[in-house]
C-alpha cells in the first residue's frame, strides 16, 4: 500500500530559521533514516517544503478562482515536508515513522495518510 508520511509544520519551521548545530545533526541523522528506507524498499520520494510564507493558495468558488499568499495559519496545519512509502500495511508505516528522528528542534509530529487504491 501506498501512504504519505507529512511532517507537519511549527512554528519555528515557518520562521525557516534553525539553530546550529541542531540543523546539521538532524539533517544528517534524517539523511540516515531515508537511506535504511531507501535499502528497505520503502521510499518512493521525500523532500522538505519552504515554509507558507512562500506559498500560495487557489480558492475555488464555482467558475471564480482567487490567489491567496501564504504565510497560511495556524503553523500546525501546515505541511513542511512529506515521503512517499510503498509499504505491506498501515502497522509497518507506524513502525517505520516511530524511528523517524524527531524533524524539528521541539515537539512534532508526523501524519500517515494512505492513498486510494
Amino acid at each position: 500500500m501506498r501512504v504519505m508520511v507529512l511532517v507537519k509544520a511549527t512554528q519555528d519551521s515557518e520562521t525557516g530559521l534553525f539553530p546550529e548545530p541542531w540543523t546539521s545533526e538532524m539533517m544528517a541523522a534524517m539523511g540516515r533514516y531515508n537511506d535504511d528506507l531507501r535499502d528497505a524498499g520503502i521510499l518512493i520520494a521525500a523532500d522538505g517544503l519552504t515554509p507558507t510564507s512562500q506559498g500560495k493558495r487557489i480558492a475555488f468558488d464555482g467558475a471564480d478562482r482567487s490567489v491567496i499568499d501564504g504565510p497560511f495559519m495556524p503553523s500546525r496545519d501546515q505541511v513542511a515536508g512529506f515521503w512517499l512509502w510503498n509499504v505491506k500495511d498501515m502497522d509497518e508505516a507506524v513502525a517505520w515513522a516511530k524511528r523517524c528522528p524527531n524533524p524539528m528542534p521541539g515537539p512534532s509530529e508526523i501524519e500517515i495518510r494512505p492513498f486510494y487504491e
